[in-house]
């Protein structure tokens, strides 16, 4: 189950709209769905979970490149929401890289049962290219109470409550969950 919200900072507080991402195939998309939140170009955060499993912000900062930070980049990348935000930069990948399997050769005779070892061990540098850990910017939340080491020690269950919280936005994004 996902849940994506969008926090927009206004002079009064902050502001919540809860978001539809089926539309969205890239982060400039949404990245330009946050900016359509706040036309005074005021820090909107774009908050999405997968429960119990991963959650992401995303910062935009009036016509600055977005901010990310995903607690577990593993998880998220097995989902589709995930997938957006996971950048070859972010994942410190060479952009355009194609890190799948190189399907032309591959030797499909028939006899893929008795795998090598040498096949195995592939297999699992695959698993390493996507970290079992947070990535982006886990200062992203800085500037607004809070810090780098309360946004990795959030649990995925329940961070997206705390970060409104702390944020004094919890009855606004209360409204729209």
């Amino acid at each position: 189950m996902y849940f994506a919200a969008l926090l927009a900072r206004t002079e009064d507080g902050w502001e919540a709209s809860d978001t539809e991402l089926d539309d969205v195939e890239t982060l400039s998309d949404l990245a330009d769905l946050a900016r359509e939140a706040s036309p005074d170009e005021d820090t909107v955060l774009v908050l999405i979970e997968q429960e119990d499993s991963w959650f992401g912000v995303v910062r935009v900062d009036g016509e600055e490149d977005p901010r990310i930070y995903v607690s577990d980049a593993a998880a998220a990348a097995r989902s589709a929401y995930g997938e957006l935000l996971l950048t070859d930069e972010l994942l410190g990948r060479e952009p355009g890289a194609d890190d799948g399997p190189d399907l032309d050769a591959l030797d499909l005779d028939g006899t893929e049962d008795g795998e090598s070892e040498d096949e195995d061990e592939e297999d699992g540098a695959e698993d390493d290219a996507v970290p079992h850990s947070p990535v982006g910017d886990s200062q992203i939340l800085d500037d607004l109470g809070i810090g780098v080491k309360e946004l990795r020690a959030l649990d995925a269950d329940d961070a997206l409550n705390s970060i409104a919280e702390a944020l004094g936005a919890s009855e606004v994004l209360e409204t729209v969950r």
